[in-house]
Formats: C-alpha cells, structure tokens, sequence
C-alpha cells in the first residue's frame, strides 16, 4: 500500500483537536481484541476520517502503528485490512506462546513480586464481575489482558511488547475460527494459573498454563470463519 504521509490543507482543516492516531490505535485495538471488528475487515481511510472526525494524516499514522504491531495487513493498491491469520500461522501463534508463556509463569511463580500479585488479583476480580454481568465483549477482552499483565509482571519490556502481539493474533484467530463458546478464556483457568504463583508453585504453574493453551487452541474450528463486517462506525463508536 502506498501512504503519503504529507499533510494537505483539507486534512489539516478537518482533524480534531484532541483526537490523535494513539487514541484511533487504542480503540481499533480494543475492537480486536473484544472480537468486534471481524478479520478481514476493510479499514477504509474515508471511513475512519468520519468515524473519528479527523483528517488522513492522522487515519494513515494509525495504520503504520497498528500494522508495525501486526494488527492490520496493509495491502499495496487495496488499503488497510484487520489482520486475517491462516490455519498456518495460529498453529505458529500458539507454538510461539507455548514456548515463551510457560516458563514465564514458572519464572513469576518462583520469585513472585507483591504488586504485581495485586494487579493481577484485581484483574482476576473484574473477570468474575465481568462473568456475572454476562459482558461478553468485556469477558473477551480481560481474557487476553490477562495474559498480557502476565507478560508485564515479569518487568521485560520486550517480552511485553512480543505477548501484547501474540495475544492480539490469538484474538484474530479465536474470532475467525473460534464460536461463542470458546471467545473467551475458560472460568477458573486463570484464578488457578494465579493461585499457583502465589503458592510459588512453579511446576503447578507452568503445567496450568500449558493445559490452558492446550485448551484453548483444541476449542477451534479451523473449518469456520467469521465474515467481515463493513459497519465502522457502530463498531468503533464516534469519538
């Protein structure tokens, strides 16, 4: 795809003052990870100009962002698509997290860290909360979260920044081949995963884990594919 990243004199007139290409990335990120915005989807730059009152700059700022991130496909003479992984590549996804995420609980379940053992309870309670509302889209999204502060606790920044990644594939795959039974992490997986590092049960923890991939990858249908969705405006909201 060839983006112009020079500004004109409409762009500039029409973009927001306090809307910027990090908030446009945050909230096309969450839509992804809440399963919301289908792979596959087109990210028409005139459309996301609307939906966020803001000019092409910005839009095409956001774009390189999210697809430097491996959120969206930018695709030469067709414009911008939501990331559309292939059965190859989930099975990659979920190799590359069994190789990385086990022995990182093991490594946090040895020597755990009190506030991150905190943030980490709290997010298992708003989970249950989100649970009992029946939010299903927030369900989604603390689900991959999840891991991702697991990532953060360790204090690697670029182990961080390699799970945010995968664990925003592993969204894109779920809701691609997944069903509304399976969008989410299991009940109980994660305050089990959790109980484990605070015994400081490394073993426990890092065979919990395993299962929890295991689990999660065995409840896709490779054989299914959500469509993509064109409404967004409704899926991403006005700003």
């Amino acid at each position: 795809m060839s983006i112009n990243l020079q500004p004109n004199s409409q762009d500039e007139t029409t973009i927001s003052s306090d809307t910027d290409e990090d908030l446009i990335v945050e909230r096309i990120y969450k839509a992804v990870m809440e399963q919301r915005l289908a792979p596959n989807t087109k990210l028409s730059e005139a459309r996301l100009c609307e939906t966020f009152g803001v000019g092409r700059m910005r839009v095409r700022r956001a774009l390189l962002l999210l697809s430097s991130q491996g959120i969206i496909d930018l695709q030469s003479n067709r414009g911008a698509y939501v990331a559309c992984p292939d059965k190859a590549e989930a099975n990659d996804v979920f190799a590359a997290r069994m190789l990385i995420e086990p022995p990182l609980v093991r490594q946090l379940a040895q020597d755990p860290n009190e506030v991150s053992l905190a943030l980490l309870t709290n997010h298992i309670a708003l989970e249950d909360a989100a649970r009992k509302d029946n939010a299903r889209t927030e369900i989604i999204r603390l689900s991959g979260e999840f891991h991702t502060k697991l990532a953060k606790a360790t204090g690697n920044k670029f182990i961080s920044k390699m799970m945010r990644e995968l664990v925003t594939r592993t969204s894109l795959i779920v809701g691609l081949f997944g069903s509304s039974e399976n969008s989410s992490c299991p009940d109980d997986e994660h305050s089990n995963i959790l109980k484990a590092i605070q015994a400081r049960d490394p073993d426990q923890a890092e065979k919990l884990l395993s299962s929890h991939l295991k689990h999660i990858q065995n409840g896709l249908d490779m054989d299914v594919r959500q469509q993509p969705q064109d409404d967004l405006a409704t899926i991403l909201g006005s700003v």
